[in-house]
């Protein structure tokens, strides 16, 4: 019953038509007084790289969770991988959605003791019978396999033995990916996946990751404060600036100006 796990076939990333997100008028509110997002209108399609940019505080990360259901929206409408939800509770629907979405964040949170091999299978604790994915000893076969093949996407099958904290940051950050890709997932967020590495392993990080999408057809949104990262690594640039969507262009036409823009300091 898990053979899917290994045989799933993912559309290819030429195949620019499908929305994977949508937003229309998404607002979230901690409080009465605190509005983080003013009104996000944002389309995202299959097999696209999308970088969403700005300052901080400017609503990126609280944006990323409210696209898979990790925050509930306070007024508009979000509809991810065909599952529309507006203010619902956790359930079984967010549940479905978060099952096709690999998780990727700055901090590497890998089970610094446990093997390389054990850390991409907790990718599978979504899945019915979770706590199987405690261990790589108490997964089902399929996982194991599937895990193997998600570390050979990231070169790093060598390692599987391996404990986690015997690896370099780069190296920690490259397990997180096959974590996030162990369950072929059609989407993947990335959350300042490169803040943490010096530049080399970022830019080598960023490439695996742009690489990985274009070769299984994965539609990647990743938030950055590099800006080189944002426009080799990214079709679009979406710029956020206190709340509201700045612009939203191809990355190719994106110009210092408009980073610029975004970035730009207001006068007290």
């Amino acid at each position: 019953m898990l053979d899917h796990y290994i045989d799933r076939q993912t559309p290819m990333a030429n195949t620019l038509s499908n929305p994977i997100i949508t937003t229309r008028g998404l607002r979230k509110s901690y409080d009465r007084k605190t509005e983080i997002l003013k009104g996000i209108d944002i389309t995202i399609r299959q097999g696209e790289r999308v970088a969403l940019i700005g300052s901080n505080g400017c609503g990126k990360s609280t944006l990323l969770r409210c696209l898979i259901g990790l925050h509930e929206v306070t007024a508009g409408e979000v509809t991810a991988l065909g599952e529309t939800f507006t203010g619902l509770p956790a359930g079984a629907q967010k549940a479905r959605l978060r099952r096709q979405t690999g998780f990727v964040f700055q901090k590497h949170c890998l089970v610094r003791r446990r093997s390389v091999l054990s850390n991409v299978i907790h990718g599978m604790m979504s899945e019915p019978g979770r706590w199987r994915a405690f261990s790589q000893m108490t997964a089902p076969e399929p996982w194991r396999h599937a895990a193997l093949e998600a570390l050979s996407w990231v070169n790093l099958t060598d390692k599987a033995a391996a404990r986690a904290d015997a690896l370099s940051g780069g190296q920690q950050q490259r397990v997180s990916i096959a974590r996030a890709l162990v369950r072929r997932p059609a989407l993947l967020i990335a959350d300042e996946p490169a803040a943490s590495l010096d530049p080399v392993s970022g830019n080598d990080v960023m490439a695996l990751f742009a690489r990985l999408c274009a070769d299984h057809g994965i539609t990647l949104l990743f938030t950055s404060h590099d800006m080189a990262h944002a426009r080799s690594f990214a079709d679009r640039i979406v710029a956020l600036r206190a709340g509201r969507v700045l612009f939203d262009k191809p990355a190719a036409t994106t110009t210092d100006a408009d980073l610029d823009e975004v970035f730009r300091v207001e006068p007290r």
